[in-house]
This record gives structure tokens, C-alpha cells and sequence, in this order.
């Protein structure tokens, strides 16, 4: 524990030197995190005007997608109102209104229709399935500085002809770590080590994987230290090997790693730009032209913001390294931008998503062009899965109306193409749809994606969607079928 703690000071110093050296004048921002949720400060306003009846300021916090970012001390105010259980929400220790310990659950039900799975060139042609998801956690806050937090989860699928290790987890440690904040120099530095998530942006790349039922976890070390506009981020993992087969048998992936150093810098112009070098190594890596121990350097970069009622999110990749004895070259793009008419009913939004990944143009020339999309979320393009980001250009546009504020309204039509011919089109977890490597032309089909969420409550969220893939030349040619899925979930959190 003390080569941990040295660890931990010297890690922290070194941001804080970098950070300092960096640092220019402070901005106000509401941008999105390297943890992939929102973070955001203000000007201070001026001092309310007191009132015969003043009103309670402190409001109930929000379920969040990351659970251990809650914050329900506010509890501790009597003003804030009440909700049945609020005493295993905030239970007080020491006396202190920041040390106290919360309890959460998550349940998520998903059942999904697919006709077609890997577009009927797998071995199942049609499946109707459950998928139940349940997480509960234990927050523990030892003051403003040290948290403890823990999640279990047990991950079940129901009459699937398949099962994988994202679709099955029975009991099993989903996250257990300790987080450290504390001041250093001008900004503040944090620290988390254990199992815990962690994603990037819009987890195009890196991400939780929430689309599947089974989300990825890392074992390992994460450290930022943070000054505004700035934000320095290191960290060190190991990706969970999940297993599927009993409890508590999930252990860290010892044939991989992924580490790296990352930068963020808000306010950059309208919006907010990032970067980062990652290192992933993978022991065993197969890929259609290349076997081996698997040595991938990565560089990234995004920038994204708004203006006016428009939105963007550009980032683009790339990945260097070797492939057994092969020499890796392989790229990314991805892009989202839009336009709000807030003037209008329904707050429309009209958007347009393109994306390219390489393929390998030329295979048995020594060097490897497929992309290695690393961690991607599973829901990017469709929650059906049909494809993946590798050997891949994709162009989406869209439309979103927003009815109420509870509920959102999509159709998108996808247009898709293979990078190169010589590849194979990929589905999501980098599966090869089979003997399409070679066969066909470069267009792999369209998709029509109808999509509705509803807040129904503050815990509870519904969402439907509808995807039918009309297959083109690069999957008819080798037998591939038009495919359709329906999803219909249920998330519930407390």
C-alpha cells in the first residue's frame, strides 16, 4: 500500500508539473467528460433577493449512467423532498453530512426480435430472446476525499440460440474501486484504482459497451488531474475477461492491455478538443491476413461543440504497430453534425453521421490495414449489430423531433459501403461475415432506423427500435439475406 500511495504522489506531480506548464486563463464550459458524461461550471450569480418564503435550492440528484458519480449527501438538507427508501439513499457515518453510505439497483430488460443475424450466413437464421440486467451497488463516501464503491451484477440472456460472454454473466464484481481527490497545485487531482468503466467521448472506441448485455469493465489505474480549461488524464488496465460459465469467475484479461496518456482542453473556439496515445497489446490476434501477438499503438483526436443551434463531433484515428510479423496501418473517421430549429414545434433536429474505417487492400503484402475499433459501445450505429467499424464507410442521415420533453422521436436511413473489396464486411465484435472477403462489389446495403424514447419517470426509461437492412452486392453475392430487428427495453434505476 505504501509503493501505491508513492505511486499515486509521484503520478499526481508529474500531471500537476505538466498541467502548470500548459495551463492558460480560465473558461466557463459544459463539456463532455474522458468518462463520457457531462461536466460543467458557471459564473457565480448574483445573491438571490430573500423572500417571505424562500425556496429549498437543493434538488435530488439524477440516476446517472456512471452510478458512483451520484452525489446524495444534498439528502442531509430536510428541505430536499422525499422519496420512499431515501434512508438506504443517504445513510449518514460519523456524524458528518459527507460521510454516509448509498445503495443503488439497476435493471435493464431488453427483448429483441433479429430474423437475421449476421444477415443469415451464421449458423442461426432467426432468434427471439430476453435479455435482464441487474447491477446493485454500495456507495461508500469517507469525506470530501476518499470514496469506496461496488457493484454486483447478474446477467442473464433468455432463449438465446447463442450465448456469448456479452450477452451472459451470472453473479459476478461488475466494479470495486477507491477514489482518491485531493488538491495539488492550482487543480485538483483524482484517482481511482480497481475494477471500474471508464469511455471517451462519444465511445466510439473506448467506451462501456452498453449496447450489449454484458458492459466491458477494466481492472487498473486511472488518474486526472484538473485546472480549467485543462484536464490531464493517465491510466494503466487490464480489460475484464468476462466469463459466462459460474459466479465470481470473471478475472482480468491477462493476454491484454491497454494504457495511455490523454489531454483535454476546453473552449477551444465554440468547442472543446482532445487527444490521447493509447498502447494495446493482445496476446493470440487473428485477423484474416495476419496472426500473432498483436502490438497496436493508437492516436486520437476530437473535436466538438455547437454554435448557433449547430452540432458537431469530429474524431479521427490512427493505429500503427505490428501483427506477428505483419506491419499494421489501419485509420478511422467519425463525424456527427446537426442543426436544431428551436423555433419550431417538436424542436426538430436534422443531422448527418459519416464514417470510414480501413480495410486490408492488399493482403500478404506484410502489411495489416484493418482498423481495430478496440472497445466500441455496440449501439453507435443501430442496436442491432448488424456491422462494425472496421472496413467500413457509412453515411447516416437523420431526423429527431422531441414531442414533449420526455419524449424523443428518430428515423435515420444508413448508406453503407466496404472500404476495400478485399476485406470482409464486419460485424459488431469484429466478426467476419463469412466468405464475404474477396466476393462482391464495395456496396454492403442500406438501413432504415426507426427509433422512440420515453422518460417515463425520474427512474424509469422505455425505448423501442426498428431496423430492417436491405442487403447490397457484397453480401447477396455470397448468399446474405435482408435482415430486421425490433427491440423493445425497459431501464430502471434507483
Amino acid at each position: 500500500m505504501a509503493g501505491l500511495l508513492v505511486g499515486i504522489r509521484g503520478l499526481a506531480t508529474l500531471l500537476s508539473g505538466i498541467g502548470l506548464a500548459l495551463m492558460m486563463a480560465d473558461g466557463v464550459h459544459a463539456a463532455e467528460s474522458a468518462d463520457g458524461t457531462q461536466a460543467s461550471s458557471a459564473a457565480s450569480a448574483p445573491a438571490a433577493i430573500p423572500t417571505s418564503a424562500p425556496t429549498c435550492q437543493a434538488k435530488r440528484p439524477a440516476i446517472m449512467f456512471n452510478r458512483w458519480q451520484e452525489d446524495w449527501s444534498v439528502l442531509a438538507n430536510p428541505c430536499v423532498p422525499r422519496a420512499p427508501l431515501d434512508a438506504l439513499k443517504y445513510v449518514p457515518l460519523f456524524g458528518s453530512t459527507d460521510s454516509y453510505i448509498s445503495l443503488g439497483v439497476n435493471l435493464r430488460e431488453r427483448l429483441e426480435i433479429n430474423d437475421a443475424p449476421l444477415f443469415g450466413l451464421g449458423p442461426i437464421h432467426s432468434d427471439t430472446y430476453l435479455l435482464q440486467r441487474t447491477q446493485v451497488h454500495v456507495d461508500i463516501h469517507l469525506g470530501e476525499h476518499v470514496q469506496i464503491f461496488t457493484q454486483l451484477e447478474d446477467v442473464r440472456a433468455f432463449d438465446k440460440n447463442v450465448i456469448t460472454p456479452v450477452d451472459k454473466n451470472p453473479l459476478d464484481l461488475r466494479q470495486a474501486f477507491i477514489a482518491v481527490t485531493e488538491p495539488v497545485g492550482a487543480g485538483v487531482f483524482k484517482a481511482r484504482v480497481g475494477r471500474q468503466e471508464m469511455a471517451f467521448d462519444l465511445q466510439r472506441f473506448v467506451s462501456v459497451r452498453d449496447g450489449p448485455n454484458v458492459r466491458q469493465a477494466y481492472d487498473g489505474l486511472w488518474a486526472d488531474w484538473e485546472n480549467e480549461p485543462w484536464r490531464l488524464i493517465a491510466y494503466a488496465t487490464q480489460p475484464v475477461q468476462y466469463v459466462d460459465t459460474g459466479t465470481f469467475d470473471d478475472t482480468s484479461n491477462r493476454n491484454l492491455t491497454f494504457s495511455g496518456v490523454r489531454i483535454e482542453r476546453h473552449n477551444v473556439g465554440p468547442g472543446d478538443l482532445s487527444a490521447y496515445y493509447s498502447r494495446y497489446n493482445r496476446d493470440g490476434a487473428v485477423f484474416i491476413d495476419a496472426t500473432g501477438a498483436e502490438h497496436r499503438d493508437v492516436f486520437d483526436s476530437r473535436y466538438a461543440g455547437n454554435i448557433n443551434h449547430f452540432d458537431w463531433d469530429v474524431e479521427g484515428m490512427y493505429q500503427s504497430g505490428h501483427v506477428g510479423s505483419s506491419v499494421i496501418s489501419a485509420w478511422a473517421f467519425g463525424s456527427l453534425g446537426g442543426y436544431t430549429f428551436a423555433g419550431l414545434p417538436w424542436t426538430p433536429r436534422v443531422g448527418v453521421q459519416i464514417d470510414a474505417a480501413s480495410g486490408d487492400s492488399h493482403p500478404g503484402d506484410g502489411r495489416l490495414g484493418t482498423f481495430n475499433p478496440l472497445f466500441p459501445n455496440g449501439y453507435y450505429f443501430t442496436l442491432a449489430g448488424y456491422t462494425g467499424y472496421s472496413n467500413l464507410i457509412h453515411i447516416k442521415p437523420s431526423i429527431t423531433f422531441k414531442p414533449t420533453n420526455k419524449l424523443t422521436l428518430l428515423a435515420a436511413l444508413g448508406l453503407q459501403w466496404r472500404e476495400t473489396t478485399a476485406d470482409a464486411v464486419y460485424a459488431q465484435g469484429s466478426a467476419v461475415v463469412p466468405n464475404t472477403a474477396g466476393h462482391g462489389n464495395l456496396w454492403t446495403g442500406a438501413y432504415v432506423q426507426l427509433r422512440a424514447d420515453w422518460a417515463v419517470s425520474a427512474n424509469l426509461v422505455s425505448s423501442i427500435e426498428a431496423v430492417h437492412f436491405q442487403v447490397g452486392n457484397a453480401l447477396r453475392s455470397v448468399g446474405g439475406s435482408n435482415a430486421d430487428y425490433v427491440g423493445v427495453e425497459l431501464k430502471y434505476g434507483w
